[in-house]
């Protein structure tokens, strides 16, 4: 879905400027996105399968939930829209832990060049996984696996295909946060 986002400069501040998101991918301007790691106590993380009409890596696992921040939104509120429409789940501002900000730039094609701000929360899952009711359009399916299962997925060539690439700058900071309150 093509949406308005704000256009923000290379260290992450607003512009005051205004495009679709498919300008700013396509003029590879930075904008803003929220990236939701959901976890459990016994320390596993969700991840979900992106579908497979997906223009950028389709049918790779990735992170539990993301999204776009639409033009004028926060990232709060754009975290707790996007994961009760990819997951089913309700959550409020206080549910979110704010763990960063990654910047991030990847050429996926000459009209796709991913600039963005993701913005990182965590959320505990406190509920079964049976209970959450995915977005058939964006998540083909979702599963828990533990940080080390996740990690020694990358390691291996053969699995590591299988998974949206992210940096290892970034991972870190998302499981030592994860860790940390879940020992």
């Amino acid at each position: 879905m093509d949406e308005l986002v704000d256009i923000l400069d290379s260290q992450g501040n607003a512009t005051g400027k205004v495009l679709l998101k498919s300008e700013a991918h396509k003029k590879g301007l930075f904008h803003p996105t929220a990236h939701i790691w959901v976890y459990t106590q016994d320390g596993k993380v969700l991840i979900q399968k992106r579908v497979a009409d997906k223009k950028t890596f389709p049918n790779k696992w990735d992170v539990s939930v993301a999204g776009h921040i639409s033009a004028g939104e926060t990232p709060e509120a754009s975290a707790i829209r996007e994961v009760k429409e990819e997951i089913g789940l309700s959550i409020s501002e206080k549910d979110l832990d704010r763990i960063g900000v990654h910047r991030s730039s990847v050429v996926h094609s000459k009209d796709v060049i991913d600039c963005e701000f993701h913005h990182i929360f965590l959320v505990e899952l406190k509920q079964p996984i049976e209970t959450l009711k995915i977005q058939e359009s964006e998540v083909a399916e979702i599963k828990l696996v533990t940080i080390n299962m996740y990690l020694e997925a990358l390691k291996n060539y053969t699995l590591m295909k299988d998974y949206v690439p992210l940096e290892p700058e970034y991972l870190d900071l998302v499981f030592s946060a994860i860790r940390r309150k879940t020992t």
